[in-house]
């Protein structure tokens, strides 16, 4: 059963954050010789609730697809590329999920498999897009009311923007505690509906794909715990 991941490290130093940015480019080749790996993308991040044009150089996060949970936990915590940014990393978190759904593509490709007998409990929503450039300006103008709104929502326990080329291709990723609370945000009238509007009738994405996920357990921490912790797991 495919288990996808997403590692999250915060580097402090100006050195480690330099090291990261570096790292975009030649961690490729290592982390394509990972043993069990799929789909992978190294992706920087956003300030503030993530979801904003500006570049958080402290925080980075790997994407990554393998053949079962038990290949993720050992090539996560144990492989060498992984093992280098935790070295350098003050603090880092992976999650692990499994695909509920999936419609889309990602650089040309469907990297989720969606499971039929998904574990039921808190879930994850991603959302991936290439924003076309005459339109950027545009989209990043709706970008910030949208962080406001889900950074004050009280039901979501993690939410974060990463991107693998800033400005241009985009991915949100947040995490619920049920379904019920994640569709009331997405249904509720306001920025996020509004944009989503926007896109429909502009057509500003050249790709998009949107994802949901069981979320079936975590390793590390972030902020000092677990953003899972309060949430009820199986």
């Amino acid at each position: 059963m495919q288990t996808v991941t997403l590692s999250f490290f915060r580097f402090e130093s100006w050195l480690d954050r330099i090291w990261a940015f570096v790292m975009m480019g030649l961690a490729r080749p290592g982390m394509a010789r990972v043993p069990g790996i799929g789909f992978w993308k190294l992706c920087g991040s956003g300030v503030g609730e993530g979801f904003t044009p500006l570049p958080n150089t402290a925080v980075y996060a790997i994407l990554a697809t393998w053949p079962d949970e038990e290949t993720a936990k050992e090539q996560t915590a144990n492989a060498k590329m992984f093992k280098r940014y935790q070295a350098r990393a003050t603090e880092h978190w992976t999650v692990f999920l499994q695909t509920t759904s999936a419609r889309g593509h990602w650089t040309g490709v469907e990297p989720f498999a969606p499971q039929t007998n998904a574990t039921p409990g808190p879930l994850a929503a991603l959302t991936r897009a290439t924003i076309k450039p005459s339109v950027a300006m545009q989209f990043w103008r709706r970008v910030p009311d949208i962080s406001d709104v889900i950074g004050n929502d009280p039901n979501v326990a993690f939410k974060i923007g990463i991107g693998e080329v800033p400005w241009f291709h985009q991915v949100t990723f947040s995490i619920w505690p049920d379904t019920k609370s994640m569709t009331a945000f997405a249904r509720a009238d306001g920025p996020h509906a509004r944009a989503i509007r926007a896109v429909r009738e502009g057509n500003w994405f050249s790709e998009e794909l949107y994802a949901r996920f069981a979320v079936v357990g975590d390793a590390g921490s972030w902020g000092g715990c677990s953003p899972l912790t309060g949430l009820e797991r199986p």
